[in-house]
C-alpha cells in the first residue's frame, strides 16, 4: 500500500509540477506528516525531489526528471475502459483503481498532449442518470459485476413485476449493461437470454460454478436488438392526436422518443395551425398518464375508448377542483358542497 503512494506521489508531481504537502496530503488522502515521511523515503531513494519553504514554496521534481515506473497493473489497464465513465467506476468499485490508472497513463504523455488530455477532461464530462434522477441503489452491483468478469453462475433472489413477483433463478451473467442511470444484467437463465434490472436482485449468491457465453456472444448488440423489440412489445397500440404548435417543439422533452418520431413521420398541419398525428401507445391508462402532461395542448380523437377515458379523467379532476379551498373537505372525508 505504501509502494503504491509513494508512486502516486512521484507521479503526482511529474505530471503537476509543484503542490504543497496539504495539497499531496488532500490528494492521496492522508495526513500531512505521512506525506513528509513519504517526501523522505523518495530522498532517502535518490529521487531528485526538492522543498521550497513559504507561501509559494511547495515540493518539486528536478527539472527533467522523469520515471519509468509508469507500467499499468492489470486491473488498471482494464479500468481505462471506464476512464470515461467516473460515476461507472465507482459503482463497480473500481473509482480508485481508474484514478490510478489515468493518473499513470497521463504521466507517460508528453507534456503537449498531457496539457491537450488535461483540456479534454476540463471541457467534458458524462453525467449517466437521466434527470429527475440520482440513479438507483442497487447494493448487489459489485458482487454481479464481479460474477460476470469472472465468469461465475449466481443465484438470485429477485423481485419482478408480474405474479409470483418474487423468484429464485440460477444465472449465467454474461454482462453488464448502464441505461439511464440504471444497471442491468445481462443472464441466461433456462437456455434463454434475459435483462434484469441490478436494483430488483434481493439476494445475491457467486456460485463455484464456472460457464462460457456462447460463441460469438456480443453484449452490444444483443442489447441494440432488445431494445428496439422492447419498443415493439410494449407499444400494443395507437391513438389519433390534435397536438397545438406551441407543444410540438416541447414533446422530446416531456414524451417517449417513439412519440416524438411518429409525430415527424405522420403529423399533418390542419387548417387550425394544430398538427394532427398518429402516435403509439403502451395501454389506454398508460396513454392517459403520458397526455396529460401536455395539458390542453393536445386532443385525443381516438379510439373511442381512448377519449372516453381522457374525458372521465378530465371531468374528475374537474371535480376535484371545482372548490377554492386547497383539498380541505376532501381531507376532513365530507364531500364537496354544490357551488
Amino acid at each position: 500500500m505504501r509502494a503504491s503512494r509513494l508512486l502516486s506521489l512521484l507521479l503526482i508531481l511529474q505530471t503537476r509540477g509543484r503542490m504543497t504537502a496539504r495539497e499531496l496530503a488532500d490528494e492521496l488522502e492522508v495526513s500531512v506528516r505521512t506525506i513528509y515521511r513519504d517526501v523522505e523515503s523518495l530522498h532517502a531513494a535518490g529521487v531528485p525531489l526538492y522543498g521550497d519553504a513559504g507561501h509559494a514554496g511547495g515540493y518539486q521534481l528536478l527539472d527533467g526528471y522523469r520515471t519509468k515506473l509508469t507500467g499499468l497493473t492489470t486491473d488498471e489497464a482494464e479500468a481505462l475502459f471506464l476512464t470515461g465513465l467516473p460515476g461507472a467506476a465507482a459503482e463497480l468499485g473500481l473509482g480508485s483503481v481508474v484514478a490510478a490508472a489515468r493518473l499513470k497513463l497521463t504521466a507517460a504523455l508528453p507534456r503537449a498532449l498531457r496539457e491537450r488530455a488535461g483540456r479534454i477532461q476540463d471541457c467534458f464530462h458524462l453525467d449517466a442518470p437521466g434527470w429527475y434522477s440520482d440513479g438507483e441503489h442497487a447494493p448487489h452491483l459489485t458482487a454481479a459485476a464481479s460474477a460476470a468478469w469472472d465468469r461465475r453462475r449466481v443465484r438470485v433472489r429477485y423481485c419482478r413485476w408480474q405474479a409470483p413477483q418474487e423468484v429464485t433463478r440460477v444465472l449465467d451473467p454474461y454482462g453488464m449493461v448502464l441505461k439511464g442511470g440504471r444497471w442491468y444484467l445481462v443472464a441466461a437463465c433456462e437456455a434463454s437470454i434475459r435483462t434484469y434490472r441490478v436494483s430488483q436482485i434481493r439476494d445475491l449468491e457467486v456460485l463455484d460454478e464456472p460457464f462460457e457465453p456462447p460463441e460469438g456472444f456480443d453484449l452490444a448488440r444483443y442489447w441494440g436488438a432488445y431494445l428496439a423489440d422492447f419498443d415493439r412489445r410494449r407499444h400494443t397500440g395507437k391513438a389519433e392526436v390534435l397536438l397545438s404548435p406551441t407543444i410540438v417543439r416541447t414533446l422530446p422533452d416531456l414524451l417517449d422518443s417513439a412519440v416524438v418520431r411518429a409525430v415527424d413521420h405522420t403529423g399533418t398541419m390542419t387548417g387550425t395551425g394544430w398538427l394532427h398525428a398518429v402516435v403509439p401507445i403502451e395501454s389506454e391508462a398508460r396513454a392517459v398518464s403520458d397526455f396529460l402532461r401536455l395539458g390542453a395542448e393536445i386532443e385525443v380523437l381516438g379510439p373511442a375508448s381512448l377519449r372516453e377515458l381522457m374525458r372521465e379523467t378530465v371531468a374528475s379532476l374537474a371535480r376535484a377542483y371545482r372548490t377554492p379551498q386547497f383539498g380541505g373537505e376532501r381531507r376532513a372525508g365530507a364531500e364537496p358542497s354544490p357551488r
